[in-house]
């Protein structure tokens, strides 16, 4: 058991397949919306997919853990770089859920280890928050709904920005020659990459419109996600306010401790 590999248990492999995935979408993501979110749903997805493996093979790991919630954080920020970047006039709000996102994850994360000990889950903070935490963190099903609906939330939004001319992306730059000097690059003619999308298919979507999505599905699929999303950034906003009053409270028992072994 003492030589056992931790990253190659089979969550931290899935783990390491959601990160592909996650890489992979963002590669299609300025330029191919439906290969873009196919890529990211499935990486989402499987944030269910090794939850249930470390159950069953017996291999929950304190490693396991940060890679879920650091993959977590990381696909959602870059999504929401991408809604910010497209939208500059709704970009201070995109940057705030960044903010919340991490700061909250970040700080209940601080928290546990630094009050709970090794044996304990950052999940349970619930134990002294609002029922609608505790549900949230204690019920697997209602995690896994709440975080789904959460991303379809972004991904949706990240599908009007093809479709719909009331979210239309002000990623355009002003036309100009391509590397050599010689052609001009627009976004219909991009100029080469080896790897990714040229800088103006990164910044232009017009390319990607060629495809035409119809705005009616994501509209209803925002209208339909946004009360839960509403929701996810309403228990973000009370684990941070949780985990930081866990930590103050450590605090003044750490300070009460000192102050009685000095007299």
């Amino acid at each position: 058991m003492t030589d056992e590999n931790i990253f190659l248990f089979w969550p931290n492999l899935i783990g390491y397949a959601r990160i592909i995935l996650a890489i992979a979408s963002l590669n299609f993501m300025p330029l191919h919306p439906r290969r873009c979110s196919f890529l990211y749903t499935v990486s989402c997805l499987l944030d269910a997919l090794d939850g249930m493996a470390a159950r069953h093979f017996e291999q929950s790991t304190r490693f396991g853990t940060v890679l879920d919630m650091v993959t977590d954080r990381c696909t959602t920020t870059c999504l929401l770089v991408f809604l910010a970047a497209g939208k500059p006039a709704y970009a201070i709000y995109f940057q705030g859920l960044i903010c919340l996102d991490v700061a909250s994850h970040w700080i209940l994360m601080f928290a546990t280890l630094a009050m709970g000990g090794q044996g304990q889950s950052h999940k349970n903070v619930a134990s002294r928050a609002s029922w609608i935490m505790k549900v949230y963190y204690s019920n697997k099903t209602v995690l896994f709904i709440v975080c789904a609906l959460n991303e379809l939330f972004f991904i949706s939004l990240y599908l009007l920005c093809f479709s719909s001319p009331l979210i239309t992306p002000a990623l355009l730059p002003s036309a100009g020659l391509a590397s050599d000097g010689t052609t001009p690059a627009t976004p219909h003619q991009p100029e080469p990459s080896l790897f990714f999308p040229s800088p103006f298919s990164a910044a232009a979507m017009e390319m990607a419109r060629a495809n035409k999505m119809d705005s009616t599905v994501p509209w209803i699929l925002t209208l339909a996600s946004s009360p839960v999303m509403l929701l996810k950034q309403y228990i973000n906003v009370e684990q941070l306010v949780r985990a930081s009053m866990w930590l103050a409270e450590g605090d003044r028992r750490d300070r009460m401790l000192r102050q009685m072994t000095r007299r």
